[in-house]
Parts: structure tokens; C-alpha cells; sequence
């Protein structure tokens, strides 16, 4: 496998890891970029940029990053929130009057970032034309009665997250959400990520695929199918599980340049390895020296990584852990420590930040399988850097 890129002194045993997942883990195409104390120490790509084509993978080759879009998204209202235009613990309806339907009055602005705002699910799922047209999503779950008391339990928001967040935005800033990410925090850090691809850029996205499983999977995590309970739970229609991760439907076609151009703010964020990890090590500290690139006041770092939701997930049916918007590390979506915190998209990218090592971590790839969190692939990047870094075998 012919690997591009550079690792810092230290850092080799990331990219030995890199090379093994295309000869041990079935890997097609794929980028990866780990940041320490703000400064970039890995950048490695390599295969074909297309899942199923020959060119090969480029400098500046992006993907559809799927559910790692939410971390990034979830990093808008706490930035507002850090500037005093939005109150966490005030109900969504202070911002948003037609969310209080339905019996909805007392969901809080921190229920729907820790996914305990009940909606993760539409009794009438919409279309990919409505999911993408800007106001549909947002008079749905609007109202949706919940499945559950907001605040009273949690499970993952898997599509609804989208619009929840995106009206929200809205109704705070008069902007959308993926303008709001381009100005406020693409364009000051120099990230290729965008919710909402502009058509100049479109050349640069590889498309993404289904690929087999490899042989023996390692590294754990959730996966839609290797536990009875998962498995029954997506197969049976009516469950939360299979109505969340089907409030689109039928699903679009992820490589269809109509939805990559829309703002979905779950699950269609586009980006790169390096934008991942650049963004990610904005929130735990300044990048490349400057000051002024940092997203997170030591406050608003504790908000994101401080758990809001824990225990048996309604949609996911195991155990999940998240703060305001991010997942946490545990036994679901095993990071590098403790005190981690990022987001996975379902089939295989991640991005995350731990602050106690200054390490930033961002992975993605064109060849998507079946796992929700902790693709085996990500986990053996993972435990390279935790060898490159010294730091202490987890749980």
C-alpha cells in the first residue's frame, strides 16, 4: 500500500497501523490526522478515493463523515451559549415557541444537545425531499410528541438531531446552521469541512460504500448486528431503534449531490481527516501557536465533556455516555481516555479531542461498514497513538 503524508518522530507506530488496515482490515480509502498540543503530528492517506473506483486518494480528498458531523454541530450552541446568546438550561421553547407542542414545554436546550429531548423518532418518517428542504424537519419534530418525559431518559437522536439543531440555530443567530459553521469556525481555522458542500468543492469528495466485514473483528463497540437484543430491536419496525435510524425514508442516496449540498447537521457533514483533528484540537487549546485559534473557554471545555446522559440507551438499546452534544468514552465508543470526548459517524469516521494528553484525532473513510460506534479500524489507530503517546491501557 502506497501511504502519503508524514508522522512526526514517535508517532510511526500510527502509520504502521494505517498500513495494516488495508492489508489486515479491509480498508479501500481512507485519511487520517492526530494533532498534540495544537500542533499537527500525523497526516496520512492512502487508497482510492472512491470506494469502488482506481484514482487514488488525494492530498486534499474529502468524505461524507456521516454522525461525526454532530460533534462539530453540537460545538455551535455551546459557543453561543459561551457568548452569552444562548441559555442551556432554558427551554427550548424560549427560542423556539412551536417546539412546545405536544408536551414538549419542558425540554430543555441541554436535553436536546444530550439527546434526552424525547424526539428521536417521526411518527411519519420524511422523505429525502423533505429531509433536505430546510423547513420540513424543523414542523416535524416540532410536532412530534416525545416518546418519553424530556429530561427523564435518553436515546440517540440519530436523524432528528438534524433538525432539532438546525431550527434551533436558526431561531437564535438568523442564520443556518452550516453558514454558521462556515463563518464562525471553518473559515477562522482553515478547515475542508462544510454541512452543506458548495458546488466548487464537489470535485474533492470521494464516494463512499458498503464494504465487507473483515474476518475477525476487533477492537468491540456497537454494532447493528452481533447481539441478539441490537438485532431484534433494528429488524422489528415499530422499535425506536429501527424508527430513528429511519426518520428519513426511504435513506437518500449519500453521494447524490443534492444531499451533500444540504445543511444535515446529524449526518451529512463532509470533511477531511485533518479538519477533524484541527477542529477538534481548537477545542482543548490554541492551534499552530495562536491563541485566537481556540473555540472552547475552559468552562465551555467542561460543559462538553461533563456527562449528561449515561445508562441503558432507548435507541441504541446498550449503554451510551454523552455531555452536551459529544459521546464520551466507555465500553460504546471507546476513545483514548477517560476524559475524552468526540463523536463517530455510523460505518467508520471519527473525530475526538483528550485534553489530558493535548491529543486531537480525526479518521475518515470512503468504505462504511455496519458498526455504529468503535470500527475496528479507528480502534487500531487508536491504540497506535495511545503507544505512540505513552498513555495507559483503558476501559
Amino acid at each position: 500500500m502506497d501511504v502519503q503524508g508524514t508522522v512526526a518522530d514517535g508517532f510511526e507506530p500510527v502509520r504502521d497501523a494505517f498500513v495494516r488496515n488495508f492489508e489486515q482490515r479491509g480498508e479501500r480509502g481512507a485519511a487520517v490526522a492526530v494533532y498534540r498540543d495544537g500542533r499537527k503530528v500525523v497526516d496520512l492517506w492512502g487508497g482510492t478515493r472512491d470506494v469502488d473506483g482506481t484514482a487514488p486518494w488525494a492530498v486534499d480528498t474529502a468524505q461524507v463523515v456521516r454522525s461525526a458531523t454532530k460533534g462539530v454541530a453540537a460545538s455551535v450552541p455551546l459557543l453561543l451559549h459561551q457568548r452569552g446568546q444562548l441559555d442551556l438550561d432554558a427551554p427550548v421553547g424560549t427560542y423556539w415557541p412551536e417546539f412546545k407542542a405536544a408536551g414538549k414545554d419542558r425540554a430543555l436546550v441541554r436535553h436536546l444537545l444530550a439527546h434526552r429531548a424525547g424526539v428521536p423518532v417521526l411518527d411519519r418518517p420524511l422523505t429525502a425531499a423533505e429531509a433536505v428542504d430546510g423547513t420540513s424537519g424543523a414542523l416535524a419534530v416540532a410536532a412530534q410528541p416525545p416518546a418519553w418525559a424530556p429530561g427523564t431518559d435518553h436515546g440517540y437522536h440519530a436523524q432528528t438531531y438534524s433538525w432539532l439543531l438546525s431550527e434551533l440555530v436558526r431561531r437564535v443567530t438568523g442564520r443556518t446552521i452550516g453558514r454558521w459553521i462556515a463563518e464562525e469556525i471553518a473559515r477562522p481555522l482553515d478547515l475542508d469541512f462544510w454541512v452543506g458542500l458548495p458546488s466548487c468543492e464537489a470535485h474533492r469528495v470521494g464516494r463512499i460504500g458498503p464494504v465487507a466485514e473483515p474476518p475477525t473483528a476487533a477492537g468491540g463497540g456497537l454494532k447493528l448486528r452481533p447481539k441478539r437484543s441490537v438485532a431484534d430491536a433494528y429488524s422489528d419496525p415499530e422499535s425506536l431503534t429501527r424508527r430513528a435510524f429511519g426518520a428519513i425514508d426511504p435513506l437518500p442516496d449519500e453521494n447524490d449531490p443534492g444531499y451533500r449540498a444540504a445543511e444535515l447537521p446529524a449526518s451529512a457533514g463532509i470533511s477531511t481527516a485533518r479538519a477533524l483533528a484541527r477542529f477538534y484540537a481548537a477545542t482543548i487549546g490554541a492551534v499552530d501557536g495562536d491563541s485566537h485559534r481556540r473555540l472552547f473557554a475552559p468552562a465551555t471545555l467542561t460543559l462538553a465533556r461533563t456527562e449528561e446522559s449515561a445508562g441503558p440507551d432507548r435507541v441504541l438499546v446498550i449503554g451510551t455516555r454523552f455531555g452536551l452534544g459529544f459521546m464520551l468514552h466507555g465500553p460504546a465508543c471507546p476513545l483514548l481516555g477517560p476524559g475524552s470526548f468526540g463523536h463517530p459517524g455510523r460505518g467508520g469516521s471519527l473525530g475526538f479531542a483528550d485534553p489530558e494528553s493535548g491529543i486531537a484525532f480525526g479518521y475518515v473513510t470512503n468504505g462504511m461498514r455496519k458498526g455504529v460506534t468503535a470500527d475496528p479500524r479507528a480502534q487500531a489507530l487508536i491504540r497506535a497513538v495511545r503507544t505512540a503517546t505513552g498513555s495507559p491501557p483503558v476501559r
